[in-house]
């Protein structure tokens, strides 16, 4: 099995960290996204958006970070990262929906700026990413995971990366001590794999 990624993306984290926490035997095949690597014909050919991550599983290709998230699930992990009870699958598809909208739109917009250098508006992405870490906040208050307060779920996976880097786009999380919490919890897990860190914002 192979991961198409790059060592700065939060997408591509997501990937690499739920198939560590998973054990699934796999290589890590780096994509110079600077070299533009990633726009070449003979990677266009498995993600024609020309996007990390992608997941190569003896010919099976999976791409999109989501979509690894929850193939991975389905094939490789206990029933508890994504469960198959209606009410608590949507749960986690709930917060699948806010990594993919309001955190793309907001941590992760707010750290491609000092990243990547993206043109961004800064006030517009930090005060998305505040909203939504509101609302975790509030939800962490009263239960341990994201969509639900027993086990952790794929919800987790792909919320950690962007919200942990969050402080490289300047986005303060200091005010979010159920986040900082849920973190920590998420880092305890046996396989856990840290997100490469960089001096931006407020990291500098």
């Amino acid at each position: 099995m192979k991961l198409y990624f790059h060592p700065l993306s939060g997408h591509a984290h997501r990937a690499a960290l739920f198939l560590s926490l998973l054990s699934v035997p796999h290589t890590l095949n780096p994509v110079d996204l600077a070299a533009g690597e990633h726009k070449r014909p003979d990677y266009l050919a498995i993600n024609a958006f020309g996007e990390v991550p992608v997941l190569d599983d003896d010919g099976v290709i999976i791409a999109d970070s989501l979509a690894i998230l929850v193939y991975l699930a389905r094939k490789f992990g206990s029933a508890h990262w994504l469960p198959t009870d209606p009410v608590a699958e949507a749960h986690v598809q709930r917060w699948l929906s806010v990594a993919a909208g309001k955190v793309a739109y907001g941590a992760c917009a707010a750290r491609l700026i000092t990243v990547f250098g993206a043109s961004f508006n800064a006030e517009e992405v930090i005060a998305r990413a505040h909203a939504t870490l509101a609302v975790m906040e509030t939800t962490l208050a009263t239960q341990r995971w994201l969509a639900g307060d027993s086990t952790p779920t794929i919800a987790d996976i792909a919320l950690y990366s962007y919200t942990e880097r969050a402080p490289e786009g300047n986005v303060d999380l200091s005010a979010y001590p159920n986040v900082q919490r849920w973190l920590r919890q998420v880092e305890a897990l046996p396989g856990f794999l840290p997100f490469q860190r960089t001096r931006a914002g407020l990291e500098a």
